[in-house]
Order: structure tokens, then C-alpha cells, then sequence
């Protein structure tokens, strides 16, 4: 059983987000790190992956749909993804090593956690990598979620939506770290430790000039700035997210 967990999820490739959360000191004491995926879909996608891969066995990972999808492209499945720049360059960046990678990365693990119990770690839900759930989802749409894990599951951490919360739905207790990367609601690294039975939601204030110029001089991605100002230097609030992923709640 492991005794502190650190929870990453939705890195996109961000490198320098990722560098300055592994320092944390919270995060680095935590016995293991598990990244709830999306790891890729970003301007730095290998490094990303060659980063988290560095860390040897103190590290889990769990596969996202960006994951899948740029796996899938890279070779040739077509997704509907085809008029996405960052999503064809990300998959062009792939190496056969990255490629075996993420073809291993399970979709979701299950990890006995000291206070926990044996805590589901998965995307987006337990039974789909890309479905949507908020914290404020109507109960019947997390109990449908959630129906078909066993019952000694009490905690479920997830990614996906890119908005830290934590909730609890008929008892059991849902746990989302928010984005490292591409931050939903308010700016920063976001991120989570499980110990003793007790959630600690974690961020890494990071200036937005320091975050846009590392990531323009560490990528090849063409257009790399322009990406960089649009989507790290205002991160959408989280209004305009619970908006924007609404419909696909069911809502």
C-alpha cells in the first residue's frame, strides 16, 4: 500500500509547467506521482513524455484521449482530427520508442492508497476516456458514471476538464487535480496529494511571461508563440468551461 500520492493530470504537453510542479515539495516527498493523462496534445509532446518517463518507477501513468488520438494518427488511423495542426504535428513528433509507450499506458489503475483504500485512477471517467463529468453533474449522472466499479472503490480520481475539484457522490469521494498545463478556472500548475485519508489540492503560481517565453524557446511546434499567448497567457474561467463542456454532460 502506498502511503502519499501525488496526482498530475492534463500536462499537454507544457513542459515548463510540469518542471516547476516536480519540484514542489510536497511532490517530490510523495512516494508516487500518478498523471491521469493527456500528457501529449501540446508544444512539447516527448518531452513531456521523456520527462515523466525519467523518473523511473515512482511514476504511473494513465493514458488520456489526446494520448490515444495522437497515437492513432501517428499511425494513420484517421480521427477527425485531420484540420488540427497541433494535433498532426504533436503525432509527426512521436519516436517508435513514444509510440510503444503509449501504447503500453493502461486507460485506468487501480492503486491501494494508506486511508484510502483502493483508489481508481483513470481520464476522464472509469469507463470512458473522453465523457464528461463537472462538480456540480446532477447525482444520477454520477451514479450512472460510477456503476460499474466495484464497491470497495470509495475514491475516484480523474482529469479531463482541466478544473480542480473534489465532491462526494453517495459517499464516495471524486477527486479532480485540475490541468498542469492548460489550467481551466483560474492560472497556475494544478495538482493534488492523497495522504491519510485527506486531499490537499495544490498550485504552482508560474509568471505568464516566464511560462510563454519557456515554452516558445523549448518547442519546435510552427507558430509556436502565437499558441502560447492564446492558450497558456489567459487561462479560460471556469464559467466559461462549466459553458463549454455543459452539453456534453448532458445538460
Amino acid at each position: 500500500m502506498v502511503s502519499t500520492v501525488a496526482v498530475l493530470s492534463d500536462i499537454h504537453g507544457v513542459l515548463p509547467a510540469l518542471e516547476r510542479v516536480l519540484v514542489e515539495p510536497a511532490v517530490a516527498d510523495a512516494e508516487l506521482i500518478v498523471v491521469t493523462g493527456d500528457h501529449t496534445w501540446g508544444p512539447q509532446p516527448i518531452e513531456v513524455l521523456d520527462r515523466l518517463t525519467s523518473l523511473g518507477d515512482r511514476v504511473v501513468l494513465v493514458r488520456g484521449n489526446a494520448d490515444r488520438e495522437l497515437l492513432q494518427i501517428s499511425h494513420g488511423i484517421d480521427v477527425g482530427l485531420a484540420d488540427d495542426p497541433l494535433s498532426v504535428w504533436g503525432a509527426a513528433q512521436l519516436r517508435p520508442h513514444h509510440q510503444e509507450l503509449l501504447e503500453a499506458i493502461p486507460e485506468q489503475i487501480t492503486i491501494a492508497v494508506d486511508g484510502f483504500g483502493p483508489v481508481r485512477f483513470c481520464h476522464a471517467t472509469p469507463r470512458n476516456d473522453e465523457e464528461v463529468v463537472l462538480v456540480d453533474s446532477r447525482l444520477e449522472r454520477w451514479v450512472d458514471v460510477l456503476s460499474d466499479l466495484p464497491d470497495d472503490v470509495r475514491t475516484i480520481v480523474c482529469g479531463h476538464t482541466h478544473m480542480p475539484f473534489t465532491r462526494l457522490v453517495d459517499g464516495r469521494l471524486i477527486v479532480n487535480p485540475g490541468s498542469v498545463g492548460l489550467p481551466y478556472g483560474r492560472a497556475g500548475a494544478h495538482w493534488a496529494i492523497l495522504a491519510d485519508g485527506a486531499v490537499t489540492m495544490g498550485r504552482t503560481l508560474i509568471e505568464p511571461d516566464d511560462l510563454v517565453n519557456d515554452v516558445v524557446a523549448g518547442s519546435g511546434l510552427p507558430g509556436v508563440k502565437q499558441w502560447a499567448e492564446e492558450n497558456l497567457r489567459n487561462p479560460a474561467s471556469d464559467i466559461e468551461a462549466i459553458h463549454t463542456f455543459g452539453p456534453r454532460d448532458g445538460r
